[in-house]
């Protein structure tokens, strides 16, 4: 296990370790902050690119800083325990055991191995619901953020449909051609915007390996129901989506719909009288990509983890 530690020029901790995952593959992972601060488990922390890559990412409205300015954005208040999941899986896929247990176990490893005691977490998209099945598996967890899933109600099903298709129509493509990119590399490839692109006949030239631990996953959450857990959750828990995030598939992905703003709009009063705080963030652009840049999610949650954690106790050992 590979260890370094420095101190930057604001006088913050930096600690980077390669830890091994419950597959085996390693997971570069950093702590950045006051050591006496409140963690912030943050797995959406993705490393920054330049060049063509940075400026494709842009024209799918990805910020190529996107974990950085995380990082930044947060270890002034809080330490900031930091990792790509999704990235190290993409490039690492574990397709018959990406389950919702083996992901829970699979964080709290990295938590154990970077002596973190407590924690609190942010997610967007799949890692937000991956959050709250980690909350319902740990009493380390001190606050929950979910960014661009619902958390009650959620749409599990239309997600197992859309993740379903996909690795069928990969495994597809992949029979008849031969041909296997990763997903990361094709978006590279592709040097157009998502409007650009004719979703119901882009070819699937995914890795099927990818693609399935994705459908294990939704598999494994097909008898969850998230309206019966709530009263399990005893610490602060915050919902956010964009007001345009709906998601409308076409026939190769099931042809359903993936209304997240929609969902939690309905149901707004009941997560407010469970002690949910909820935030539908404005903008006519505001869809699933756009709510989840830094520019738009830290001044949601850095103001929200200031009133509700107590960020002068330490939380590592």
């Amino acid at each position: 296990m590979l260890y370094t530690e420095d101190i930057n020029s604001k006088g913050l901790v930096q600690l980077q370790k390669m830890i091994t995952l419950l597959n085996g593959s390693q997971l570069e992972v950093g702590l950045r902050g006051a050591q006496d601060r409140g963690v912030i488990m943050l797995p959406i922390a993705k490393k920054s690119v330049t060049g063509q890559e940075a400026e494709t990412l842009k024209l799918w409205g990805v910020d190529p800083e996107l974990g950085a300015k995380f990082i930044d954005g947060l270890s002034d208040e809080f330490q900031i325990l930091h990792f790509d999941y999704e990235g190290h899986y993409m490039a690492h896929p574990h397709p018959e055991h990406f389950t919702p247990e083996y992901i829970a176990q699979d964080l709290l490893r990295i938590a154990d191995q970077m002596n973190v005691n407590q924690f609190s977490y942010y997610g967007y998209s799949w890692l937000a619901l991956v959050g709250l099945q980690l909350a319902l598996r740990t009493d380390r967890m001190e606050s929950l953020i979910m960014g661009g899933f619902p958390p009650y109600e959620g749409p599990y099903e239309e997600m197992r449909v859309v993740t379903t298709k996909t690795y069928e129509g990969a495994l597809k493509q992949h029979e008849e051609s031969g041909e296997i990119h990763s997903a990361e590399a094709l978006m590279k490839a592709k040097e157009l915007s998502p409007d650009q692109l004719d979703w119901d006949n882009v070819e699937l030239k995914i890795d099927p390996a990818q693609t399935k631990q994705f459908a294990t996953l939704y598999q494994g959450l097909i008898d969850f129901d998230d309206q019966r857990i709530q009263t399990q959750l005893n610490i602060p828990r915050l919902a956010f989506a964009g007001e345009r995030d709906t998601i409308v598939y076409g026939e190769k992905f099931g042809s359903v719909t993936v209304d997240i703003a929609g969902r939690l709009q309905k149901h707004k009063p009941v997560l407010e009288n469970l002690g949910w705080t909820f935030e539908i963030i404005k903008g006519a652009d505001m869809d699933h990509t756009k709510a989840m840049q830094p520019s738009t999610v830290l001044p949601i949650i850095h103001p929200w983890l200031k009133t509700h954690l107590s960020s002068g106790s330490a939380k590592t050992s």
